[in-house]
């Protein structure tokens, strides 16, 4: 399978979406009253953020090492055997229900840049949309040998909030921006935002459940590779490595909009592409890094992938921050569960082989398409802007 990637622009954020929550009443992390006008620091509430707060693949199957979770269902025709991205349950010949649910701790400050990424990463799963920034052309980077709901094809149709909040520690008006920045997605995806569950917890927690619908023969997993399909990739990788470098005050103003402008991007061109039937296999990358969600589509399609790594392409600071070590721990917690299965080229730079298994949070698209098509799916996705 050969990989190559596209880049779309993505959209700038305003440069206040940087800041801090600001509030003369939250109490501080330890219970006291915050002075008048100190700063709410949503990172410093949570133990990690983003996709990065997944569990990592090794300790994911040893948890459910002989957990029976399909009993066999006609209608079911994606679950959890293949690690896909949604589960979807066949309703008539002509309609398919397509489920997901995605909810993480904090990976920025902004209250409602926040909510944003959280909507957009779980929406994702159930398309890609954005203009162009400073990523031009298509890049090669490897072949299979022989939003979820938009990542299987679909159209959302609804979501629902899940929500956790230390409400000691932070004010009613922090956390309504962070449901309201879940919600502007919900209406940029076009579905609302129909309710949802809370609880107090003591670390922020905000995503959603998503719902949506396919036609039964449109539905694209991540098990229907075949031999010699070309990957594209619909963003560049380096989430993981921006965010850690946001919580440590090392990104400049121009790294932030770019980072939140990639993880708030929607995935929408994967319910159109499932239309083509030269789009053989569909995932994303996400918290599993690139080379993690390669590798579940190749084992769900049984063959192997070759990636040139040279020709991944990365935002731009991602790489400096690499070179320096300003990685999220999943980094190695994720090469630890799966790099066993992971030959690098003598080429290979630790720095990238960590950009090739960083994080990616509200990622893109990971497309198997027919070799010799690549071009047409291109152009297709090109004509929408």
């Amino acid at each position: 399978m050969q990989v190559h990637q596209w880049h779309r622009k993505f959209r700038e954020v305003s440069a206040s979406a940087r800041g801090y929550a600001t509030t003369s009443s939250a109490p501080a992390a330890d219970g006291a009253a915050a002075e008048p006008g100190a700063q709410v620091r949503l990172t410093q509430l949570s133990h990690g953020g983003g996709c990065g707060c997944k569990i990592a693949p090794a300790k994911l199957q040893e948890i459910l090492l002989n957990v029976q979770l399909d009993f066999g269902s006609p209608e079911l025709l994606v679950g959890a055997s293949t690690s896909d991205d949604a589960a979807v349950y066949r309703l008539s010949p002509t309609q398919a229900l397509i489920l997901t649910t995605d909810f993480f701790m904090p990976i920025v400050d902004d209250p409602g840049d926040f909510g944003r990424v959280a909507a957009a990463n779980a929406i994702r799963q159930a398309g890609s949309a954005g203009g162009r920034e400073g990523y031009g052309g298509v890049h090669r980077i490897s072949r299979i040998s022989a939003i979820d709901v938009y990542a299987m094809g679909g159209r959302p149709l609804l979501a629902l909030s899940v929500l956790g909040m230390p409400v000691n520690k932070l004010p009613a008006g922090v956390i309504r921006r962070i449901i309201q920045g879940g919600a502007d997605v919900c209406r940029k995806a076009g579905i609302p935002l129909a309710g949802g569950h809370s609880i107090d917890s003591p670390e922020p927690i905000f995503g959603l459940v998503v719902a949506g619908l396919a036609h039964p023969d449109h539905i694209r997993a991540n098990s229907t590779g075949r031999p010699g399909d070309v990957l594209l990739l619909t963003k560049p990788l380096g989430v993981g490595a921006m965010t850690t470098a946001i919580k440590k005050g090392l990104l400049d103003e121009h790294g932030y909009r770019q980072v939140i402008g990639t993880m708030t991007q929607l995935n929408t061109v994967g319910a159109e592409l499932s239309d083509d039937p030269r789009v053989h296999a569909m995932t994303d990358v996400t918290g599993f890094g690139l080379l993690g969600h390669l590798l579940e589509v190749c084992r769900g399609s049984g063959l192997h992938g070759r990636v040139a790594a040279g020709a991944v392409p990365l935002m731009g600071p991602a790489r400096g921050l690499a070179e320096r070590g300003v990685l999220p721990g999943a980094v190695a917690r994720n090469w630890d569960s799966y790099g066993a299965s992971v030959s690098l080229g003598p080429g290979v730079e630790p720095w990238l082989r960590d950009l090739l298994v960083d994080p990616q949070t509200s990622g893109g698209l990971l497309l198997a398409v027919e070799s010799g098509a690549e071009g047409e799916v291109l152009a297709k996705d090109l004509a929408r802007e």
